[in-house]
């Protein structure tokens, strides 16, 4: 009996040491378990916002909500993310809506080069042209937020000064950013950025083009010892829930929910800037990166050969039945 005893202590503190690992922190029977989705690594900026807010959901529900973090694709990847979280594969999802550009039009329209100048600006406009138009292809979840990195500059292992140097180079991008690479000359390659690690260490790809936080979070400053400052195009991301999750809970806690939507999104704008700033200065002390200005006529050059891009998606756009010169207008409206 001693040893049945003991036995079965033994097998309760494995269990509850087990549920602890996995869960965290104890939960009570009644509380709300959300599982939410990520699909870059932790140390990123979209897993550093979720984190943040699940450490403000619980504290602004006391407790009464737990939620899970699954970053790094461990739960559902970049492309499922959507889909999953409509089926119920996680309660909450962090889409980047460039990676599916025919998908999501009306917001993908800030991912034209449009002279979005930071990443804070970026994520309020971005915020407010979803309110406005509620595109149907958020109809099946419920938006917490939406936010967006902060400008794209060219990064590569070798020195680019002119369009010149652009043509031919094999770099790294998704969504938008493709034709805008390849008005510039250069052979855009698709993949998720986990993946670009291991390309630019292959030599698959020469560079990427992406904002300047990744120089730091992914350490491409190891690989990418050269960067053209082009301030060009950004990603927007969607923090998306399962409608159904949703209207399952009580109405204080929904309320939390919509009281952080907007104070999220600036939240991780500023954020986002502020990581831009300290990944140059670790890439310039720590890997001696190049960053390179372009002269105001080169820069001019860059810039007109994108011109095209917003002219075709409004007339795509509008093709479609989109109103897509007024949600320009409103894009740069928004960020003024």
């Amino acid at each position: 009996m001693v040893k049945r005893s003991i036995f079965s202590t033994t097998l309760f503190l494995f269990v509850l040491a087990a549920c602890l690992a996995v869960f965290g922190t104890p939960v009570t029977a009644g509380t709300i378990k959300l599982n939410y989705a990520n699909f870059p690594p932790a140390p990123t900026f979209p897993c550093v916002q979720m984190e943040r807010w699940k450490v403000e959901v619980e504290k602004r529900t006391n407790g009464q909500v737990a939620v899970n973090t699954f970053p790094g694709g461990t739960l559902l990847g970049a492309k499922g993310m959507l889909d999953g979280v409509i089926a119920g594969q996680a309660d909450i999802g962090n889409i980047c809506m460039a990676y599916q550009p025919g998908r999501f039009i009306v917001t993908n329209a800030t991912s034209l080069p449009l002279g979005i100048p930071d990443a804070k600006k970026g994520s309020m406009a971005l915020l407010k042209l979803y309110e406005k138009y509620q595109p149907k292809e958020f109809e099946d979840v419920v938006v917490l937020t939406m936010f967006t990195n902060a400008p794209g500059n060219v990064m590569t292992k070798v020195p680019v000064k002119t369009l010149a140097d652009m043509k031919g180079l094999d770099l790294r991008a998704s969504g938008g950013a493709n034709q805008i690479l390849t008005a510039w000359g250069a052979n855009p390659v698709g993949m998720p950025m986990p993946q670009t690690v291991e390309a630019l260490q292959k030599g698959t790809v020469k560079g990427l083009f992406s904002s300047l936080e990744v120089m730091k979070d992914f350490k491409f400053a190891e690989n990418c010892k050269y960067v053209t400052m082009t301030e060009t195009v950004i990603y927007p991301f969607a923090v998306i829930m399962n409608k159904q999750k949703y209207n399952s809970l009580p109405d204080d806690v929904k309320k939390v929910f919509m009281d952080l939507k907007e104070e999220q999104a600036l939240w991780t704008g500023t954020y986002m800037d502020d990581q831009i700033q300290k990944a140059i200065a670790w890439s310039k002390d720590s890997n001696n990166v190049e960053f390179i200005s372009l002269s105001p006529d080169e820069k001019a050059k860059w810039d007109s050969k994108l011109e095209f891009i917003t002219e075709k998606w409004i007339t795509d756009a509008k093709a479609k039945g989109f109103p897509a010169e007024e949600i320009v207008k409103d894009i740069k409206a928004f960020i003024q």
